[in-house]
């Protein structure tokens, strides 16, 4: 706080220097605005919205189009090739496969979404108060998030699933409680930058309040880097469902998702039935890939500043 005050209570050298005049044009240097042409014709960006865009057209209203049970065990249909009747084919347990791609991957991208809005909104808020308050507070704040950063997630994440019984909410909830630490420091330190530039002061010195400061100037101005901690986070979290999943900590049966698929198909690979992995490794590395695709895309949109003066 004192490296914002002493600058803003100098006295100004010149009658045209008073706080009146000067603010507006303080303030729009530095804005990071969105520009919508260069998002556009980012090939990155136009790639990854279509992948994106199938991918959750397949998941949400493929189902609508293609209607399977995916609840009711039929071992007298299992492992059956692809064919007419199960364009994919069917699983160990008689689920066609098709179907499964569909519900499991409905259930990959409601975590993956809901965890990073959570991670990003209370990670944001959190590591711009502490960049913006600075000293001693601000080194309270770093050390509360080290302390759960020298615990591996990973172990962490075992723990709970192992000591519970998985649920879809469940694990968004977990993921959520141990993926905002990064969001958090990228945002912390975004703002200790910021937070000395001139429209920061000139908003001081227009009385603005310091919610006002950190809500109206200081978070847009660090959306790019939150905007791609929550894309990433979005490729994160299915990656770690999978991962549970392939352990056998997932989603208990009949839920699905692409890392059972997995861990249950690896189990028939060497028999031949690759129809039971491939196509669930697929869509993962798309999807994945797809996200991390727009994240680039958009932090390039949003890095675009006016000139500086």
């Amino acid at each position: 706080m004192s490296t914002l005050d002493s600058p803003l209570d100098s006295p100004p050298d010149s009658p045209s220097d008073s706080p009146a005049t000067p603010a507006p044009e303080l303030a729009a240097p530095g804005r990071r605005r969105f520009s919508m042409p260069a998002f556009l014709h980012n090939r990155r960006a136009l790639v990854g919205l279509v992948l994106i865009a199938v991918v959750a057209a397949f998941c949400f209203l493929g189902p609508l189009l293609y209607r399977t049970d995916q609840v009711t065990v039929r071992l007298d249909l299992a492992d059956l090739p692809p064919g007419a009747a199960n364009p994919l084919g069917t699983d160990a347990s008689g689920y066609d496969v098709l179907g499964r791609l569909m519900t499991g991957g409905r259930s990959s991208l409601e975590l993956g979404l809901a965890v990073a809005v959570t991670t990003t909104v209370i990670g944001t808020l959190y590591g711009a108060v502490a960049g913006y308050l600075g000293g001693f507070v601000d080194a309270l704040m770093m050390r509360v998030i080290d302390v759960f950063l020298a615990v591996p997630t990973i172990v962490l994440l075992l723990m709970m699933v192992s000591m519970f019984t998985p649920t879809l909410w469940g694990i968004i909830l977990l993921l959520s409680l141990l993926s905002w630490l990064g969001a958090a420091r990228l945002v912390r330190g975004e703002v200790l930058t910021l937070r000395t530039r001139e429209f920061v002061q000139a908003a001081r010195m227009m009385g603005g309040t310091g919610r006002r400061i950190v809500l109206r100037h200081l978070v847009p101005n660090a959306a790019g880097v939150v905007i791609v901690s929550g894309t990433f986070t979005v490729a994160d979290s299915i990656l770690t469902l999978s991962a549970l999943s392939f352990l056998g900590l997932g989603l208990p049966p009949p839920h699905a998702d692409w890392g059972t698929m997995l861990s249950a198909g690896l189990n028939s690979l060497y028999d031949g039935y690759w129809w039971q992995v491939y196509p669930a490794a697929g869509l993962l590395i798309v999807t994945v890939v797809a996200f991390n695709l727009v994240g680039d895309a958009v932090h390039d949109a949003l890095d675009v500043r006016l000139d500086q003066p």
